[in-house]
């Protein structure tokens, strides 16, 4: 090296040992000629061990292709910026980012300046996040096939289609998320056969939790023969009393047939309307008498109960808001008009093809999937028969 290069390195020198990074210069041999004192701290070399070493001598076989490919593009662009390591004197790497500069000396000789910033404190960070997100994908996984167990469980609970005597039933039921907080019960006794669709504020795991307790006690209040107001006014207790007050509230209709299949008994508390289909008329809206559930001790009005004559053909719909409050395209809620007009148009089918065809239509009209829990319960009489 001449007297003119070793006097430009020294003068660049004195600028580069001021900085925090550790900086190394190599000539085109690709030799080093400069390390400033952060480098050597970094590489755990001496200046006297370092300088004039090839610049790829100091990596392992396996990593001099890609370091030669780094000097190479810097040579050809003027500039590389890159991550790799500096392999220190006790064996260990250390992550750097790396920025590399071809520079002219005061002769026209080109020079390579590489900057090195330590970063393993960022690698440490990775690593520990890559252990922390595989932590959390594994409990995701399992908590995933919980859930998936958890909605088979549900599943199981919902009610089956069955024909009653005189009376045939289908059902459907569609958790917005994998479980949901939406139920239907079907309990058939001696004395009668008793409906329920239940629909419990929020969604997922929470409602479902809910949900499954209310689930329960209504079976048990079935399996009692309790009359609709009584078991109305015991959930309504229950969940105020045992679940936390009003962290959560719950709608809820209810229908029981008479054994002789002429009169439907009808409860409901703050739930959309029953309907009632009689042939060739529009479906009437039966209203629930009492307010929301879980809420208010007094929320069950005494005289809930309502007696509906029908006669055979006669079909009851119950249902949650999950069908009415459906918004298409145009942020256009179909509500309860607009189901009842689906009913209607639905109502000469067989019963089965007419929940198939209500759940469709109202699929059509919904702009993307269900946004809340859908359980739907239809109850036909046939023309003739009885338990009598």
């Amino acid at each position: 090296m001449n007297s003119a290069q070793q006097l430009w390195l020294k003068q660049v020198g004195r600028v580069l040992e001021t900085l925090n990074q550790g900086v190394i210069i190599n000539d085109e041999r690709k030799q080093i000629v400069f390390a400033n004192s952060m480098f050597l701290e970094m590489i755990k070399m001496s200046a006297d061990d370092l300088l004039g070493q090839s610049i790829v001598d100091l990596y392992p076989p396996e990593d001099v292709t890609p370091l030669l490919e780094f000097i190479a593009r810097r040579e050809t662009q003027g500039r590389a910026l890159y991550e790799f390591y500096i392999p220190q004197a006790d064996g260990a790497r250390l992550p750097v980012a790396v920025t590399s500069r071809q520079v002219l000396g005061s002769d026209g000789q080109a020079f390579g300046i590489v900057t090195a910033t330590d970063i393993s404190a960022i690698k440490q960070t990775e690593a520990r996040l890559r252990e922390a997100n595989g932590q959390l994908e594994q409990r995701y996984r399992e908590i995933e096939e919980e859930l998936l167990l958890a909605a088979s469980v549900q599943q199981s609970l919902a009610p089956s289609s069955l024909t009653w005597g005189g009376a045939s039933v289908e059902t459907f039921y569609q958790p917005a998320r994998t479980i949901g907080g939406d139920f239907g019960l079907i309990a058939p006794r001696q004395d009668g056969l008793t409906l329920l669709v239940c629909d419990v504020s929020g969604h997922g795991i929470s409602s479902a939790l809910v949900a499954n307790r209310i689930y329960t006690e209504a079976i048990s209040q079935m399996e009692s023969g309790a009359g609709l107001t009584a078991m109305m006014q015991h959930l309504n207790r229950f969940v105020m009393r045992s679940l936390g007050g009003p962290v959560f509230f719950f709608t809820l209709m209810a229908a029981r047939l008479n054994r002789d299949l002429r009169t439907i008994e009808l409860a409901g508390a703050g739930h959309p309307p029953a309907m009632i289909v009689s042939r060739n008329q529009k479906p009437r809206l039966l209203e629930s008498r009492s307010a929301i559930l879980g809420l208010l001790e007094d929320a069950v009005d005494g005289e809930t109960t309502l007696k509906v004559p029908i006669r055979p053909g006669d079909r009851l719909i119950i249902y949650t808001d999950g069908f009415t409050e459906s918004f298409n395209s145009q942020q256009e809620m179909l509500g309860v008009e607009g189901l009842q007009k689906i009913v209607c148009d639905t109502a000469g089918l067989p019963l089965l093809m007419m929940k198939q065809e209500i759940i469709a239509r109202v699929a059509t009209w919904r702009s993307g999937p269900a946004v809340d829990d859908m359980s739907l319960v239809v109850l036909e009489i046939a023309d003739s028969g009885s338990l009598t």
